[in-house]
């Protein structure tokens, strides 16, 4: 998690191809989510993006068995 929080930090991404760019097994789903795989895809991390002004809002980190239970389009 520090790893992608250092990167995302530095990131500047503007569109969805930018995040896929730098993370090819990246989901996008609805509302500006977008579902990153963490440690080897142990577990999931959602994120909610605001592409304009840059920010990335977390919404969700859990195991895959914890993420099978959300709704990540509206968490």
């Amino acid at each position: 998690m520090r790893g992608w929080y250092a990167e995302a930090r530095r990131a500047d991404w503007h569109t969805p191809a930018d995040i896929k760019a730098v993370h090819c097994t990246a989901s996008f789903l609805a509302n500006n989510r977008v579902v990153f795989n963490i440690k080897g895809n142990d577990y999931r991390l959602v994120v909610a993006v605001r592409y304009n002004p840059g920010i990335l809002f977390i919404r969700f980190i859990g195991t895959h068995a914890e993420y099978d239970r959300i709704d990540a389009t509206t968490i």
